[in-house]
């Protein structure tokens, strides 16, 4: 069926049922290194086929471009929403919920958008999708195509984790790791499909990615009671999920089922900061490198900034950049605190919300978006913690052991 997009960049609406991924007019127009934001994005149209009911939960699905096929046979979305009582009697936010999109699939948010991009490879009968990821994107894709039988191509950087490339190959993805920047991978996917075909599925650059991951806002209206939170804060890489959230909330706008957005606030790291530098300095900057613990964060040039700042301009959101000193106390915290374990990219939201809850009146109904499983980097966890070195099977020694090493070890977190 054909789909309706629109340039963010121009503004022109293109509708056609063939695979589109930038505007035409705006996409060999872009700033040059280190100036600004790609241009020539596409955001897809909200058509809804019948009316919605106010007050009723709605299917996060009615809401996407294309009808989903057999989503039984990759079960994404439907994650928990968590209120912990813990933390909010530590923050003093009687009204604090995580979202643990952590537990889709394949261990991320990311699923959210293989979906919709599963579905369009189905429509369009091709065999091979493409990308470049740093780990989750890759995954999520890879685990897409094990269930819906097709193969997937993943360029990434030889810096990327471990666990999330073993992951994918588990998958049965092609992983091409290279000598390079996340941004060189992106490149280099864009241009194997340019060559060899299939569909792309690279953030920022398929559309299809943005709605995707829209649908967990409409999660979110669903478990607050057909409600829409107050302040919502998202880990920010590139800006698509950020994008995507937004989306969401503003699809349900136009709805008619709520009235107006959330307050979205968008935290990055502060060794990749482009969109939050882009925010304070009321320009776009593009970063000549990017460097964080929270390696789903870690872009230079992000996809999506120009989106993601228009969005931040549209709800009246802010942006915050926490340090990966910050992002480290935070994933122990919220392991700690609420038995969630989260890789440093989720964690950096929480810190995010640490750094900026002065700005939030406490009776605020506060959403904290937890995007990724902390499996997906265990060498993160790893420098967290100190394993003890195995004792006597008896109870002295195990006493012994509880008294000296734990007792010390609470010392140093103290």
């Amino acid at each position: 069926m054909p789909v309706t997009y629109t340039c963010t960049s121009c503004g022109r609406r293109i509708t056609t049922d063939e695979v589109i991924y930038r505007c035409p007019d705006c996409a060999g127009a872009n700033v040059g290194p280190l100036q600004g934001f790609q241009r020539g994005n596409l955001t897809v149209a909200f058509e809804p086929s019948a009316p919605f009911i106010h007050g009723a939960p709605v299917d996060p699905l009615a809401f996407l471009p294309l009808t989903v096929r057999n989503a039984g046979g990759f079960p994404v979305g439907g994650t928990p929403l968590v209120f912990p009582g813990r933390l909010r009697e530590k923050t003093g936010f009687p009204n604090l919920s995580l979202k643990l999109d952590s537990l889709n699939p394949s261990g991320s948010l990311k699923d959210r958008a293989s979906l919709l991009v599963a579905e369009q490879a189905k429509i369009h009968g091709v065999d091979t999708v493409t990308l470049a990821s740093t780990g989750n994107a890759g995954a999520s894709m890879a685990c897409a195509g094990a269930a819906c039988g097709f193969s997937v191509v993943l360029f990434v950087p030889g810096s990327a984790p471990r666990a999330k490339l073993l992951q994918s190959l588990l998958y049965g993805a092609r992983v091409i790791p290279i000598q390079g920047t996340y941004d060189d991978a992106f490149a280099l996917s864009i241009e194997y499909t340019r060559i060899f075909g299939g569909i792309n599925r690279n953030t920022g650059f398929n559309p299809f990615t943005v709605e995707g991951k829209k649908t967990v806002s409409i999660e979110l209206y669903n478990q607050l009671a057909c409600r829409m939170p107050d302040v919502v804060y998202v880990p920010v890489g590139d800006g698509v999920i950020f994008s995507g959230a937004c989306k969401g909330f503003a699809d349900l706008v136009q709805a008619g089922l709520v009235e107006k957005m959330p307050v979205m606030v968008a935290v990055q790291a502060e060794g990749s900061n482009a969109i939050a530098l882009s925010w304070r300095k009321k320009r776009e900057v593009v970063l000549s490198h990017a460097s964080t613990i929270a390696d789903s964060l870690s872009v230079a040039s992000p996809a999506c900034g120009a989106m993601a700042l228009d969005w931040l301009a549209r709800t009246k959101g802010r942006a915050v950049e926490v340090s990966d000193e910050e992002i480290s106390r935070a994933q122990a915290e919220l392991g700690r605190e609420s038995g969630t374990f989260v890789e440093p990219s989720s964690a950096a939201a929480w810190a995010g919300f640490l750094k900026d809850r002065a700005n939030v009146d406490r009776s605020a109904t506060v959403v904290v978006l937890l995007t990724g499983t902390g499996f997906k980097d265990t060498g993160a966890a790893e420098r967290l913690v100190s394993m003890p070195q195995p004792c006597p099977a008896d109870l002295d020694h195990a006493h012994h052991l509880l008294e000296t090493y734990y007792a010390a070890s609470q010392r140093s977190k103290s």
